[in-house]
Order: structure tokens, then C-alpha cells, then sequence
């Protein structure tokens, strides 16, 4: 018998041992992942579903709580199109009518929220689809300035994802909120998913982009910030090294910490099986942010390498 089978198996076993104190540390926690499918590893679309599905069902195999939230801002736009519509963004948000979020909840709903579902449905009855419209998960009001139908988080009732959570299920959340008369609002995901992770006391947040992480020089890779606390981050937007269309997730991590998560993780999607390669190995990906130096230390696994990254 050759001897690479043997050293096949023993690389597996090395790889399982290594994520054994992970899987001991979150087990049971609640993880808020925000899918951003233009984001994702794979040579076609379907294969980028394909693999995040994967990692989540993973998760949930070995006792974590996945919280899958998503957007569909491509979509919308390639429909607003085929119907006639020109979109219109301003300071990066849509302009959003009466009859774009109506396509709006067209999309998330009918289009973008079942494929999720249904991707990682394959692998076992675990996920359900739902929106911030549901049992009064997502109660939204009217963002700032002329922009129509698109709305901000006024307040989440997690109990729906709670009972979904309780029966071992995958909430699959698209975000659409509506305020108290009914009307239906679009709402920005990444700001959804930061809203959920501090309503669910979650562990991780964990955002998919299509960059490594976040760059003190946006051109100079050298420069990925591997992991910073909130004061710092807020230091680094105010003086201006930070900017542009990070902005929400930034925001979005440092109120998620503030409001009890764990950690936040801005990881590169494109990476085949990232949120496996960041919960469960030594290897710090992308950039993580903790409320401050202490909380990296606190809940660290039983791992010395993992004192930075657990």
C-alpha cells in the first residue's frame, strides 16, 4: 500500500483535532452570516450557492445556530431593467417607489430567499425561508432624506428566529421590514444582519465581501487590518483612512460589538469554504473587530494560536 493514502488521512485527522476546541468553544452559539452572492467562491453562481450552503449546514451539524441574512441589490436592479425601470442610488441607496418595493419584495422573497433555502435544503430539511415582515421581526421606519420606501431598523422581535433556532432550523432572513400601518420597506442587509446579531446576543457576525478584509491603504494589500477593536475603527473612519462602501458593514461590526456580540468578521467570500477556514483552524482570515483588547483574550478556545482568533 502506498503511503500517500495514509498521509492523506493523517492531514484529514490533523484537521479535525485542530477544530475540536472551535467546535467545543461555539457549539451552541448563535452565528449571523450576511450572503452577498456576487461575493462568493465557485466558477458559476451555482457553485458559490453550492459551497456556502455546505459550510452553513456544517455549522449547524456540529452545534453551532447559523443565522443566514441576505440582500439582493443585483437582482433588483437586473428586474428593475427587464421592466423598464432605470435605478436610481444616491449616497448608495436605492431610490426606492411604490412600485420598486414592490420588485424589491418580488426578488428577496420570490427569487434571491428560496434559492438560499433550497441550496441548503438539499443537504437536509433544515432551512426556512422568512422575512422581516414575519411574526413582526423587523419593525423599519423611513431612512433619512428623499428616498422613498427605504427604511431603517426601528426595533427586531427575534422570537420567530428563536423558535426557529429552538428547533434546530436555518433562518434564512430577507430584508424586507414594514412599519405599523404595513408598508413594506427595503432595508439595507448589512445593517439588518448587525441588527439580528445584537437582538439574538449572537456569537459572531460575520460579513462575505469580495475583498480580504478591511486596508488602512485600499490599494496596498500589505496593509489588511487583521484585527482592531471599535474605538479603533471609529478612529480610522473619522480621520478618514476608512471610507467608501465599507462604511455600513464597518458601522454595522462596531454597533454589533457595542451591543454584546462576540466578535464581527469582514471575510473574503471569494475564498473557497472561508467561514470554515475562520471558526474552525488557527488561521485568522480577513479582519476581525472585538469591542476591545480584553474580549479577544476572554473567550479564546483552548488553543494557544487561537488567543487572536478564536
Amino acid at each position: 500500500m502506498s503511503s500517500a493514502p495514509a498521509s492523506d488521512a493523517a492531514a484529514k485527522a490533523a484537521v479535525l483535532v485542530e477544530a475540536l476546541p472551535y467546535i467545543r468553544r461555539f457549539s451552541g452559539t448563535v452565528v449571523v452570516v450576511k450572503y452577498g452572492g456576487n461575493a462568493l467562491a465557485g466558477g458559476s453562481e451555482a457553485d458559490a450557492l453550492e459551497l456556502f450552503a455546505q459550510d452553513v449546514v456544517l455549522m449547524r451539524s456540529v452545534g453551532l445556530r447559523p443565522v443566514v441574512v441576505h440582500g439582493g441589490g443585483p437582482q433588483i436592479s437586473d428586474l428593475m431593467q427587464r421592466l423598464g425601470k432605470v435605478p436610481e442610488f444616491r449616497n448608495g441607496l436605492r431610490v426606492t417607489d411604490a412600485e420598486t418595493v414592490d420588485i424589491a419584495r418580488m426578488v428577496l422573497r420570490g427569487q434571491v430567499n428560496p434559492r438560499l433555502v433550497s441550496a441548503i435544503n438539499v443537504h437536509g430539511a433544515l432551512a426556512v425561508g422568512v422575512s422581516g415582515e414575519d411574526a413582526g421581526l423587523i419593525s423599519a421606519a423611513p431612512a433619512a432624506g428623499d428616498l422613498g420606501f427605504v427604511g431603517i431598523v426601528g426595533s427586531v422581535n427575534p422570537t420567530i428566529l428563536h423558535r426557529l433556532l429552538n428547533e434546530d432550523l436555518i433562518p434564512v432572513v430577507a430584508t424586507i421590514g414594514s412599519d405599523a400601518t404595513g408598508q413594506a420597506y427595503n432595508i439595507n442587509a448589512d445593517t439588518v444582519a448587525g441588527a439580528l446579531a445584537v437582538a439574538l446576543a449572537a456569537e459572531k457576525l460575520v460579513y462575505l465581501t469580495d475583498i480580504e478584509g478591511l486596508r488602512r491603504d485600499v490599494g496596498d494589500p500589505d496593509s489588511l487590518i487583521r484585527q482592531t477593536t471599535a474605538p479603533e475603527l471609529e478612529a480610522l473612519v473619522a480621520d478618514g483612512t476608512l471610507s467608501g462602501g465599507m462604511i455600513p458593514k464597518i458601522e454595522s461590526c462596531v454597533a454589533a460589538v457595542r451591543g454584546g456580540v462576540g466578535r464581527a468578521h469582514i471575510l473574503d467570500g471569494r475564498v473557497p469554504h472561508v467561514l470554515l477556514l475562520e471558526l474552525f483552524t488557527d488561521a485568522g482570515i480577513g479582519t476581525m473587530v472585538t469591542l476591545g483588547p480584553a474580549a479577544a483574550a476572554d473567550a479564546a478556545p483552548e488553543s494557544p494560536a487561537a488567543e487572536v482568533w478564536g
